[in-house]
């Protein structure tokens, strides 16, 4: 077996493991609250409610498909609505079900190189629209880093130990990593700028799908929101807008496969800690959400195996 190929075995077992430690979290806070608690804070929701968040979220999934589409477009305009709607689907089924963290960009890729003529510029599209999705969440990191800063002051005032919550020694606990982070964003953007010159030279479409990126960002921060109102913790948006960023790039970290488990536990314990939400309500909130994923995804199941099983074909075929 190759290096490569070795390397790549760890890094599954990695994040497999990685997974099974974040489900056992999410088992421990299952049990913790028990799912009678659960199942009474769902109950607490109307359904007028959960009918207004399952209708947010698709809206919120159509806002991605137009995303996408925005970008592809402008590489090759041959290219349908239609076909984009179906790929981004079919991603998201298996960002949802395939063991792997990238699932969903695998079938899209796998889509464009057997459909589109510019294959070199529908492929581009693919990691502008991850780029453009990564930009819109961390607009609103300041917001998380706000009520983080001021979950360390009062925990601090509260008498717990004060050394990391005052002073040079806070800055450095909380700007230290992010700091590592930056620079390895400037490194990946520096790598990525020859290939997203198409967008850079002519913004208009990446304007455009940031566009579309708030607007999933707006359904989605409504729909917490709405659940949060009806179990009795409600949140400003600004505030919801902040936490959810903190998660969202906390899954990002390749600890487990398509951040399962990953997800639920960090916004229940960030919006817990940091929102003061109850833990059963956050959890509540987390498993919803998971759940409404899971539920869009399915209509995927018809076109993700269609598209991996004529990868090969278009792999063939002469480059646009």
């Amino acid at each position: 077996m190759s290096r490569p190929a070795r390397r790549v075995d760890r890094q599954l077992i990695l994040r497999a493991l990685g997974t099974l430690g974040s489900l056992a979290l999410l088992v421990y806070l299952l049990s913790r609250q028990g799912w009678s608690e659960i199942l009474l804070a769902l109950g607490a929701i109307p359904a007028s409610s959960l009918a207004t968040v399952a209708a947010l979220h698709l809206i919120s999934r159509i806002a991605i498909a137009v995303r996408w589409y925005t970008l592809l477009r402008s590489a090759d305009a041959s290219l349908s609505f239609g076909t984009s709607l179906r790929l981004t689907v079919a991603g998201l089924f298996a960002a949802n079900f395939l063991p792997t963290s990238v699932g969903g960009d695998v079938v899209r890729l796998a889509g464009v190189l057997r459909l589109s003529r510019n294959r070199s510029g529908a492929a581009a599209s693919i990691v502008a629209d991850r780029m453009v999705g990564l930009v819109g969440m961390a607009m609103l990191l300041p917001f998380g880093f706000r009520d983080l800063i001021v979950w360390f002051q009062t925990r601090g005032s509260a008498g717990e130990p004060s050394r990391w919550m005052h002073g040079p020694t806070a800055w450095a606990a909380v700007a230290q990593p992010w700091a590592a982070l930056y620079q390895r964003g400037r490194r990946a953007v520096s790598r990525l700028a020859e290939t997203l010159k198409m967008w850079l030279l002519h913004p208009g479409p990446l304007l455009a799908a940031l566009g579309f990126t708030w607007v999933h960002m707006a359904c989605l921060f409504t729909e917490i929101w709405i659940l949060l109102q009806g179990l009795g913790h409600p949140l400003s948006l600004d505030s919801i807008g902040g936490l959810w960023s903190l998660s969202y790039f906390i899954t990002l970290v390749p600890l487990s496969i398509n951040g399962l488990g990953l997800r639920e536990v960090s916004v229940t314990y960030i919006f817990s800690e940091l929102g003061g939400v109850a833990l059963d309500s956050a959890l509540t909130v987390a498993l919803i959400l998971r759940t409404l994923d899971v539920l869009a995804s399915l209509p995927g199941a018809a076109f993700v195996s269609g598209v991996i099983g004529d990868r090969s074909k278009g792999a063939t075929g002469e480059a646009g």
